[in-house]
């Protein structure tokens, strides 16, 4: 017989080995395997830890942490440093804040590419001024491998998000963009959603169909992101 005690240990051990794995697990969500291509167009491949929050090398700039093994030192990559860079399932280009914006103080950063095509659209969390580049983070397990130009055809999931309170602490809102690359960015806002969306989805009418109904916009925008990849995906 399990005496009140015994299982009192038990239960206490079982939260605590819980309480390991979840530790493990948050903590190998920060290194996610993928590659950088720099701004020669090399490609390497390791390990990339997207959005390590803190002071970047290089004033007013985005930065990423990547190893070449999974335990070897990391070293910084700095916007300056690199095209584009692929972390689990999502793609990033960089990006120069568009106008008179800036994000988290920072002229030069990394966006997702959200939807790649002739038209994509670009996500960052925080847009406008002061906004953007936090530490928030959310992570998609996997990698994807895009094709096409560096700005134009890097296409991802919807997990990293880039961004969040210039600080640490809560979340800003996740601003959209679109553009044939990240220097004819614009934003996609609730008046231009369905007009833009639908071009952007044009190769598939069953999805422009129900946007042009009016069951999606900017407040649900992934769940068509998502929809539309599901739908494409059908096709293969």
């Amino acid at each position: 017989m399990i005496t009140n005690y015994k299982k009192h240990i038990l239960s206490t051990a079982l939260v605590m080995f819980c309480m390991a794995i979840t530790s493990t697990t948050a903590m190998a969500q920060k290194w996610l395997q993928g590659y950088f291509i720099d701004i020669k167009g090399v490609k390497t491949t390791g390990y990339i830890y997207p959005n390590p929050g803190g002071n970047g090398p290089i004033r007013n700039e985005g930065f990423i942490e990547f190893r070449d093994e999974e335990k070897s030192t990391p070293y910084v990559l700095s916007t300056s440093d690199l095209q584009c860079f692929v972390a689990g399932k999502d793609s990033f280009v960089v990006a120069h804040a568009p106008g008179n914006e800036t994000w988290a103080k920072k002229e030069f950063d990394f966006v997702r590419v959200a939807v790649a095509g002739p038209i994509n659209i670009y996500a960052t969390r925080g847009a406008g001024k002061g906004g953007g580049g936090g530490k928030k983070v959310q992570v998609s397990p996997g990698i994807g491998i895009g094709t096409g130009t560096y700005g134009t055809s890097y296409g991802g999931g919807v997990g990293i998000s880039i961004g969040g309170d210039g600080g640490g602490g809560g979340s800003r809102k996740m601003s959209y963009y679109y553009g044939s690359n990240t220097a004819t960015m614009q934003h996609l806002t609730s008046e231009n959603f369905n007009d833009v969306m639908s071009e952007v989805m044009a190769d598939e009418p069953e999805v422009v169909e129900q946007i042009r109904a009016n069951h999606f916009g900017i407040g649900n925008i992934e769940k068509l992101i998502a929809y539309f990849n599901k739908v494409q995906a059908s096709h293969q």
